[in-house]
């Protein structure tokens, strides 16, 4: 592998392209820490580990512009970690993805005009893990492309054999304890695929489709009931009409029979409270095998549950009439018998929302069947106790804690068999000579109760969010008490979108507490999800989606990662905007050429002659007041995973302080002819640079390697150089203090000379009244950066100085400047523009004395902050004072 420098090597080399060419550091780095293994864990035996598992991508395509917000703030906080001195662990993975990942497969048969049924199980499953390796391996270069820090030494996939053991011992156990049952319930069924559906695979779609008003006659002849449907192909399965005990319209009919149409078929009359009596006519018909409410009613009431269509959502025998037609043509037709019938006495235009499979599009039936279920009540019991006591899991925002506990104190039966052949198969099998089922750990041969050899092993597998749910401790070896499961569990955080809350951060921690009596990870990070620019949610339907590759090949990856990082907040849905990339790769530019200028100034300077304990000037004491603040803020922020904040701090320092002002700065001490001050200004100039690159390598590691490599430096790579810490030493307040009077004064300047249209090439005159012998100390000290960054050709500097006629003028913090500019300005502007500011400042004085004037906020607020509040009102007004002085100099 050609990187263009050997793993030992120390580059200080000066020479850096004129541009910043993000493929070409892309392609350098990337292979240079795989080589180097620097992504390791378990290095550091003495280091306090730091744990993040992978959710795992499905094998199923492209990772999308998701999946880069996702994985990219678990690279910030590993390699964070990582620098900060933690074993620091990021297991990769993927899931195998059932019903998603047959369907793909299936769909590429179908082209080929061939079934998995053509093939048979066996074959059919070489070609998936044909296609599960293809995409995997897709995965890795995008992995790769976008720079993520990953230990693929400790890669897993949720059908590999450690973790497929692992799913049986869970079976088995929970089985074993009759948390796992066999049993005959409504599910989300897929007529389409014919298999159990989640709920999370289930969209729910706005429907405009029709309530249909029917008319059930009594047996006794004495009238009918009416009730109202959506779907009234269902009702050749209706086993009861249902009335709220307490209505009175209705009291004297329960216990009476109904002849249900079409069918002839005789039903009761029932009395539950599942009915509002408030809502349509009060009667509801009871369809106990089609309807998962109805199916509650029914068992309350020992109904009968008939099942009116199969697995493919054809009608089936007890359709009487209608067998063997397509449920959608039943509903065509039996509308058509009912209306000639008198029984269908209505039909209204309804607007509903009606459950769709993900992954076929296929209308979902609510469906009576025989699966398997986990009991998750006892689970779940034991999550709420840990989180009530204190010792559950830190969500973030922890709004969504809210949203957790309201779930998993209500939740239901889990369904966990799929009518698949892609996934774990259900570790059970059935004698088909005593009927006997036995569920092993092991493959089973030979029926322990009758001796038989014909067993045959339940066909269906498990769902995936059941392997899932045991990721965070079976890709660390368990059942096997294993050294990283040891080391590296519990997790410490979880990155995921507010979404799967339900479907997978709940589960983990239900088979964690249940596995390990201990949670998966300390804390949950939830993110929103990526939107298009309008705020619509990304599909391929829409045709708005953005592929993060095509991201990096326009703007690079750290453009990509560092904008969509940073426009993230937890728990909100962030808006993807490419003027927001264009400005994250302008970002990286600056960066890069200040470097560029910086480098090539640091000739000859190597790690060690590095020196910031020298007598150092006021621009190098500010630059590393702000270096340190910058750090203290970073470090806070990322801890609080508040990405957003951090990259306005990192911003905000690199791009004002550092490049804008800093380096400006330098240039007098690095072209000057003082060699002690230039020596320091280099120190202090690779110092910053060195932390710099160290502070935003999270964010942006490609750049940042880069040009780290070009500065003086010690080891090999800064993905292990220490995170900067916060150094007391480096305080210098009364350096802040000096520069703010500079940077202020120096911008006052050239906004006067931007009014009056004069550039920076014409010299002039500048005077300046400072407030006291302080400040004029301040400003003899630092002439030279006056005269410098002011273009002057003359500067009085004296605290006796009165105000000269026909002058620009401006007040700031500590002094009052003229500019004389003879015949380059206008009284009258002059005395409108001064007049403008003393709007401002009136405005200003109005804010803060309500502020203050507000008994909330004084009782309060910290007296610190007082005290600062009634300090910027006394400045305002005496800048607002000095202002009305200046115009009726003007006008006198």
């Amino acid at each position: 592998m050609e990187v263009g420098i050997e793993m030992s090597q120390k580059l200080t080399t000066t020479e850096m392209p004129t541009t910043y060419d993000p493929k070409a550091a892309e392609t350098k780095w990337y292979p240079y820490w795989m080589d180097g293994k620097y992504f390791e864990a378990g290095k550091r035996p003495d280091a306090k580990p730091y744990t993040i598992v992978i959710p795992p991508p499905n094998v199923t395509g492209m990772l999308h512009i998701g999946h880069a917000l996702d994985f990219t703030l678990q690279d910030i906080l590993i390699r964070t970690k990582r620098m900060q001195g933690f074993d620091a662990l990021w297991l990769p993975g993927a899931d195998h993805a059932g019903i998603a990942t047959q369907t793909k497969v299936e769909q590429k048969l179908r082209e080929e005009g061939k079934s998995r049924y053509d093939l048979g199980r066996e074959k059919f499953l070489e070609k998936v893990w044909e296609w599960k390796d293809s995409y995997a391996a897709t995965i890795h270069e995008q992995w790769a492309k976008m720079g993520f820090s990953l230990d693929y030494s400790r890669e897993r996939f949720t059908l590999d054999e450690g973790l497929s053991r692992a799913v049986r011992e869970v079976f088995v156990r929970l089985y074993e304890k009759g948390l796992i049952y066999r049993g005959k319930k409504i599910i989300n069924w897929d007529p389409a695929a014919r298999t159990a559906l989640s709920d999370i695979e289930v969209e729910h779609k706005e429907v405009n489709g029709h309530l249909y008003h029917l008319q059930y006659p009594l047996k006794n002849g004495s009238g009918h009931i009416t009730v109202a449907t959506t779907r009234p192909e269902t009702m050749l399965g209706d086993t009861a009409v249902a009335v709220h005990p307490e209505d009175e319209r209705y009291k004297h009919l329960i216990g009476e029979l109904i002849v249900l149409p079409i069918i002839g078929r005789e039903i009761p009359i029932i009395a539950d409270e599942y009915v509002e009596k408030d809502f349509g006519s009060g009667a509801v018909k009871i369809t106990p095998a089609h309807d998962p409410n109805d199916f509650e009613v029914g068992q309350r009431h020992q109904l009968p549950q008939i099942v009116v269509m199969d697995e493919s959502g054809t009608m089936n025998a007890e359709a009487g009439p209608y067998n063997g037609l397509d449920r959608a043509e039943c509903r065509k037709r039996i509308v058509a018998d009912l209306q000639a019938s008198g029984v269908c006495v209505k039909i209204e235009d309804h607007v509903h929302q009606v459950g769709h499979s993900e992954r076929s599009g296929a209308v979902v039936e609510p469906y009576l069947s025989t699966q398997w279920f986990v009991d998750m009540k006892p689970l779940a019991e034991a999550a709420i106790e840990a989180q009530r006591g204190g010792k559950g899991v830190n969500f973030v925002p922890e709004r969504f804690e809210r949203t957790y506990l309201q779930w998993i104190e209500n939740v239901r039966d889990w369904c966990i068999s799929r009518q698949l052949w892609w996934g774990h198969r259900i570790p059970a099998w059935y004698c088909d000579a005593c009927g006997a089922m036995h569920v092993a750990l092991e493959d089973q041969t030979t029926c322990s109760a009758c001796g038989s050899g014909s067993l045959r092993q339940d066909e269906d597998v498990l769902d995936t969010w059941f392997s899932s749910a045991l990721w965070p401790f079976s890709t660390l070896g368990w059942p096997d008490q294993t050294e990283d499961l040891k080391r590296f569990y519990p997790t410490d955080v979880l990155v995921t979108g507010y979404d799967i809350i339900y479907f997978w951060v709940a589960r983990m921690i239900f088979t964690a507490l249940e596995f390990t009596g201990e949670i998966p990870f300390k804390d949950v990070l939830m993110h929103g999800l990526v939107r298009d620019e309008n705020g619509k949610k990304m599909s391929k339907s829409l045709g708005n989606g953005v592929d993060p590759l095509d991201v990096i090949e326009k703007y690079g990856a750290d453009a990509m990662r560092y904008m969509i990082s940073t426009s993230s907040t937890p728990g909100l849905d962030l808006r993807f905007r490419w003027e927001r990339v264009e400005q994250a790769r302008n970002f990286a530019n600056k960066i890069w050429n200040a470097s560029r200028f910086a480098i090539m100034n640091l000739e000859g300077i190597a790690a060690s002659d590095i020196d910031i304990n020298v007598t150092l000037g006021t621009a190098d004491r500010w630059i590393l007041h702000r270096l340190n603040a910058t750090v203290a803020d970073a470090t806070r922020l990322i801890d609080a995973y508040d990405f957003g904040e951090t990259g306005r701090v990192l911003y905000n320092f690199i791009w004002d302080d550092l490049c804008d002002w800093y380096i400006e700065f330098a240039k007098l001490s690095l072209y000057g002819q003082d060699a002690e001050a230039k020596r320091a200004t280099q120190s202090v100039l690779a110092y910053v640079l060195d932390r710099t690159q160290r502070l935003i390598h999270p964010f942006m590691p490609f750049i940042s390697e880069e040009i780290w490599q070009h500065l003086p430096h010690e080891g090999e790579t800064v993905s292990l150089a220490p995170w900067p810490v916060y150094d007391a030493a480096l305080e210098a307040p009364d350096a802040v203090a000096e520069m703010e009077l500079l940077m202020d004064l120096i911008r006052s300047v050239r906004n006067i000379r931007a009014e009056v249209n004069v550039p920076m090439s014409k010299k002039i005159e500048l005077q300046i009244k400072p407030s006291s012998p302080a400040e004029a100390g301040i400003l003899t000290r630092n002439e030279e950066f006056v005269v410098r960054f002011c273009g002057t050709s003359k500067l009085d500097i004296s605290l006796e100085l009165a105000a000269p006629d026909k002058a620009m003028t401006a007040i700031v913090t500590g002094a009052e400047l003229y500019l004389p500019l003879a015949g380059l300005i206008d009284i009258e502007q002059e005395i409108a523009r001064l007049e403008k500011e003393i709007q401002h400042l009136d405005s200003e004085v109005s804010r803060v004395e309500k502020k203050l004037a507000n008994a909330g906020f004084v009782a309060k607020a910290p007296a610190k902050v007082i005290e600062e509040e009634k300090a910027k009102m006394a400045d305002y007004a005496d800048k607002r004072d000095k202002v009305k002085a200046r115009i009726a100099e003007l006008r006198g």
